[in-house]
């Protein structure tokens, strides 16, 4: 158990059976009144954000987490397969629970949080770069660059995102996985 006093950015809940992530926290010392702590919660397995106030001091569960490095092998009709780095062990894992699902390529890094006690995945988390090849986009015209207008563009994972012009076929560049836009061209 833990109180209001403990709580800390990432730290996971259970609330009503169901495990939230606190994204952020907030005490709150109004000058009448009891004190309070307004979070904002975000669902584990639905992904959506709630808005709590909790009173000062009250108790709730906390759910211990393990973060571990997983690889990513390959997909099927159970989900994306992942191998755990140090044990060797295979797990699939559905594509909800893996933030920024759609750049991921083959042999790329997650980090998996599991329940300590159940053993069971609540989330992988790509990393916030990762880098991907262009493989279709269509030409950028000389003298286009007076704005900074971006065209759409495919990457080896299939996925689309805008680019400036002066990306082509064959570049390498660094997106966000988060956001999924575009960072930065990258120099090989």
């Amino acid at each position: 158990m833990a109180t209001t006093a403990d709580f800390r950015n990432g730290m996971c809940i259970d609330l009503e059976g169901q495990y939230y992530f606190i994204v952020e926290f907030l005490h709150v010392k109004p000058g009448k009144g009891a004190a309070f702590v307004r979070t904002k919660l975000k669902n584990v397995t639905t992904g959506r954000i709630l808005e709590k106030t909790f009173n000062s001091g009250v108790k709730v569960d906390e759910v211990r987490i393990e973060r571990r490095p997983f690889q990513y092998l390959y997909q099927d009709d159970m989900g994306y397969n992942f191998m755990n780095t140090e044990t060797f062990e295979q797990i699939p894992i559905p594509g909800e629970q893996i933030e920024g699902v759609h750049f991921l390529k083959e042999g790329d890094l997650v980090e998996v949080q599991i329940h300590a006690e159940s053993g069971t995945v609540l989330t992988a988390e790509m990393p916030t770069h990762v880098v991907l090849l262009v493989t279709y986009t269509e030409p950028g015209v000389r003298g286009d660059t007076a704005t900074n207008t971006l065209k759409p563009a495919t990457v080896e994972t299939g996925a689309e995102v805008r680019v400036p012009l002066f990306i082509n076929e064959g570049e390498k560049i660094k997106v966000d996985t988060r956001t999924g836009t575009y960072v930065e061209r990258v120099k090989e």
